[in-house]
């Protein structure tokens, strides 16, 4: 039979091994979630990095096939269809070859309809596969090509189709133009502008009109303009706006919109010199910047502007400049899909170009000879050249992301139709043309806007409410107010940000002159209480109950809130003219909207005042009870100590609460997302919305295509996002390691 002690002593031995047990263990999960923790933010950061690098990696070429053309009469110009499968080449006895670029046979050749015992003298092709052929007659011969691919049991060939559109005797039959520009064709109508035997321009413009019983009328317009020196000239797709390159440098445009009356927009010189001459020119998608490319080799890309100066109310500007080429430039070709554009030079060189971001992305060599013609392939995946000698390169190129550098991400780009470089966030459009715009500099200056604004409204009311709390409120008192400000954390943002938007964000909008005179006056109101409660005689103050100085300022502040509010509509009368938006707009040059960063303050800071108010209150009951004693025993108020003492030694603490509010409010979504209009702009009114960088992912994401760039844009400002948050919460947790080691020896 065992004795007792030797019971216990087993029993205590069990015991013992269960604890160690228990304590490895525990030692164990606690270091496995630690890992875990550090694994997932590295797992994390590595996603987002993965994610966003391919936009840092520039265009290269994935394949080149270079061939000698057949002989046989000049190829004036080249294209290729968008599977980059067949190069069409445009010879000048009227023949269009179709090739292979990979082994360069002819697969297919047309013949131009009608053009039996004359020849092309040039040649222009534009997006909508319509080929305009200046005939050695004098005549323009209109044709529409299309190359489309049918597929078959035996796999994919390609059809060619080559359609008459229209033949008319425009030119003089001795002089026919090897310069010339045409609009694009549609419905009967068509413009025509080309350099005449006087090296000036004249122009012809056809247009058709259908009469409700289903009659066309055709009207025929000519014109000149009295220019000299014409080396180069575009016309847009519609055929109003006409652009001429001269001998001494200058580029003009001209509204052809009516062709009686043709107006100069305006003229400006172009190169660097009047001995340097324009070569070729270009618009850019969507006709509105034109690329301009001189003797020299200078390449830049211009626009009008407005200017009231000017007599027609625009001005032309230079908006980008790129790496020269070493000789003249010879061609230029711009993207069917983006800003992007190629050129080709009097050397054998090819450029890819793009104008937003103003990079040259590739320099290719063709060869030894002057470029003839340069194309893109219709999806900007591949570059077509042919030389002088009828050499032809093919490159096939990938380029996903040509608008992307530090530049356009968070420097000022000069875009399309602005009046000057800006920074724009504005990721689609509603037309195939339409220009992206990827600059993070408004959703970071918004984030930052909006996280200042709740900040300011809830640090104080967090702070001062928890050294009421912690040092002056009765216990019982206390008990209610810390769960009640827990429940409130425990509010979701989608709730918050729904009553922002629609119940609080109208009402204020017709409040607020008196909510923002309420605001100034409140606190006003409560320190006067407070010093009128400081006069009162000791025998008076001692027969209030403690806790009175909660309920008067509450009964203060809904006093002055209730009458500052009804009476906002006399205040708006009396001191803003009856129309407070309207004053705003006039007075401080400033407008109003209705989800401003008054609603996102205040639905923000009632976010984040529970996780302030919490880690505050709870810093500054930890204070060591001796140093209040001893600051209340030599004499100190109880303020005195609170001020000087209290907050000091828990000032750790507070700033850990203030940046973990700060985390909370820069990463806040919902909130900001229905109670903001969610416009991206600089400024820093607090009538204004703003757009952050949370809020953008969560409305861009759903609607970007996997791997595009504005998908991988999104990624890179969650990776900014992410970035911040570490940065700050890393130096914040420097900043509270030292403080604590300065006040812990207190």
């Amino acid at each position: 039979m065992m004795r007792p002690d030797s019971a216990r002593a087993a029993l205590w031995a069990a015991r013992t091994a269960r604890r160690r047990l228990a304590d490895v263990l525990a030692q164990h999960v606690v270091a496995i979630g630690g890992f875990a923790t550090v694994a997932s933010i590295v797992t994390m950061l590595a996603f987002l990095g993965a994610e966003t690098w391919p936009l840092m990696r520039g265009a290269r070429v994935v394949a080149r096939e270079q061939w000698r053309a057949a002989e046989g009469p000049a190829i004036l110009a080249v294209s290729t269809d968008e599977y980059r499968e067949r190069v069409q080449l445009f010879r000048a006895d009227g023949t269009i070859e179709l090739v292979r670029p990979h082994d360069g046979a002819v697969t297919d050749r047309l013949a131009l309809p009608g053009i039996e015992g004359r020849t092309v003298v040039a040649v222009r092709r534009n997006s909508l596969g319509q080929v305009f052929a200046s005939l050695s007659d004098g005549s323009l011969l209109a044709v529409s090509l299309q190359v489309r691919p049918v597929y078959e049991a035996e796999g994919r060939r390609f059809v060619s189709e080559l359609s008459r559109l229209g033949e008319w005797k425009l030119f003089s039959p001795e002089n026919p133009p090897s310069v010339f520009a045409a609009s694009s064709w549609r419905d009967g109508s068509l413009a025509i502008a080309w350099v005449n035997e006087r090296g000036s321009v004249s122009f012809w413009s056809l247009s058709t009109t259908t009469s409700l019983f289903g009659e066309s009328e055709s009207t025929e317009q000519r014109g000149d303009i009295g220019v000299g020196g014409v080396t180069t000239l575009i016309l847009d797709a519609r055929g109003t706006r006409l652009v001429v390159g001269s001998r001494d440098g200058s580029v003009e445009q001209w509204d052809l919109r009516d062709p009686a009356n043709p107006v100069l927009v305006d003229r400006r010189r172009a190169t660097r010199a009047d001995s340097v001459g324009i070569t070729a020119l270009a618009y850019l998608i969507g006709d509105q910047s034109f690329v301009v490319g001189d003797r020299e080799g200078q390449v830049s890309v211009w626009q009008p502007v407005r200017d009231p100066e000017v007599a027609s109310g625009w001005r032309l500007v230079r908006i980008h400049e790129f790496a020269p080429h070493g000789a003249a430039v010879r061609s230029i070709n711009a993207s069917q899909r983006d800003k992007g554009f190629v050129t080709g030079d009097a050397a054998g060189e090819v450029a890819l170009r793009h104008a937003t971001s103003e990079q040259t992305l590739l320099r290719l060599t063709a060869g030894d000879a002057p470029v003839v013609a340069v194309a893109m392939a219709p999806k900007a995946d591949g570059l077509v050249s042919v030389l002088e000698g009828g050499t032809l390169t093919s490159w096939a190129i990938e380029n996903p992301h040509p608008e992307i550098t530090l530049r356009t991400l968070f420097g000022k780009v000069w875009y399309e139709g602005y009046p000057e470089p800006a920074y724009v966030w504005q990721s689609t459009g509603g037309t195939d043309d339409f220009e992206p715009k990827f600059s993070l500099v408004p959703l970071v200056f918004g984030t930052v806007k909006g996280t200042v604004y709740a900040l300011l409204f809830a640090v104080p009311i967090a702070v001062l409410a928890a050294l009421y709390t912690a040092m002056f409120s009765p216990p019982g008192l206390r008990n209610v107010i810390k769960p009640t400000v827990e429940v409130m954390a425990a509010l979701p943002s989608v709730v918050l940000g729904f009553v922002a938007g629609l119940v609080l964000a109208p009402a204020l909008e017709r409040h607020m002159p008196g909510f923002l005179l309420a605001m100034a006056l409140g606190p006003i109101v409560v320190g006067g209480l407070g010093a009128l409660c400081f006069w009162l005689p000791a025998r008076w103050r001692g027969r209030l109950p403690r806790g009175f100085e909660v309920v008067g300022a509450g009964l203060a502040l809904i006093l002055v809130g209730w009458s500052f509010w009804h009476a906002s509509a006399w205040l708006e009368v009396w001191w803003f003219q009856g129309d407070f938006r309207h004053w705003l707009g006039e007075t401080l040059n400033t407008r109003f909207d209705q989800r401003n960063c008054v609603v996102v303050g205040l639905a923000m800071g009632f976010a984040v005042i529970p996780l302030i108010f919490s880690i505050t209150e709870e810093a500054l009951a930890n204070v060591p009870k001796r140093l209040v004693s001893a600051s209340l025993a030599l004499g100190a108020t109880p303020w005195q100590t609170a001020v000087r003492v209290v907050l000091p030694a828990a000032s750790p603490g507070i700033f850990s609460a203030i940046m973990i509010g700060f985390g909370r409010a820069v990463g806040e979504t919902m909130i900001v997302l229905m109670a903001t209009g969610n416009t991206p702009v600089l400024d820093w009114s607090i009538f204004t919305g703003m757009r952050t960088l949370s809020a953008n992912i969560a409305v861009e994401i759903p609607e970007a295509p996997y791997g595009s760039t504005l998908y991988r844009v999104l990624f890179l400002a969650a990776l900014l996002l992410f970035a911040v948050t570490f940065v700050v919460n890393t130096a914040a947790e420097i900043v509270r390691q030292r403080l604590r080691q300065r006040f812990q020896q207190l």
